[in-house]
């Protein structure tokens, strides 16, 4: 742990430390009753578990500040249950558990940038951009005379992962998908051709 943190100096998005686990601070309330002494109500995310918590902490009450780092790196491969990257200044490769990955793993193709997230030396978690650009390999060809509006079809990309596009989406045109909420079509990049 590399200090405390009041709560005075709470924000979203701050990183946390509690019972030795670090948290991301979702939001955050103070509160001061008529009676009684002031509060602040959190709500908190695991960045080990992804476990929603949410305490009550007493105003001017000190949390741990943990010993959080990030690093912008580059994803190279798989290999078994681990996802392996490598830090573009010093070339130095860290791997990510398939588990810790989460859906960020339907998104990575190779040489994609992301943010890797280290607590205490070691790779816990993985931002991704906010869109990548990925291939169409499987998908049934559109209906001529089909124009049902906001019809979709399942398309398989690149990935792995099957995401709903609309009906004018073919095999071999590269999509723009949202790495955020799961993942969804944006637009088409590029046509097959």
């Amino acid at each position: 742990m590399a200090g405390f943190i009041d709560t005075s100096e709470f924000h979203n998005n701050m990183k946390i430390e509690i019972d030795g686990e670090p948290f991301v601070i979702v939001e955050f309330q103070h509160v001061k009753p008529g009676k009684g002494s002031a509060f602040v109500r959190t709500k908190i995310r695991s960045l080990l578990s992804g476990r929603v918590l949410q305490p009550t902490l007493k105003s001017g009450e000190k949390v741990g500040k943990p010993d959080i780092e990030e690093k912008d790196m580059q994803y190279l491969y798989v290999q078994g249950e681990d996802y392996y990257f490598m830090d573009k200044r010093d070339f130095e490769q860290t791997f990510i558990s398939k588990e810790s990955l989460g859906d960020a793993k339907k998104f990575l193709k190779e040489n994609i940038d992301a943010t890797i997230l280290f607590w205490n030396g070691k790779a816990i978690a993985v931002t991704l951009p906010n869109s990548v650009d990925l291939k169409v390999v499987k998908c049934d060809p559109g209906v001529r005379g089909d124009t049902v509006s906001g019809a979709l079809k399942p398309a398989e990309l690149e990935t792995g992962f099957v995401v709903n596009v609309p009906l004018f989406i073919n095999e071999g045109d590269v999509l723009k998908i949202d790495t955020r909420d799961g993942g969804k079509y944006l637009t088409r990049v590029a046509t097959a051709g």
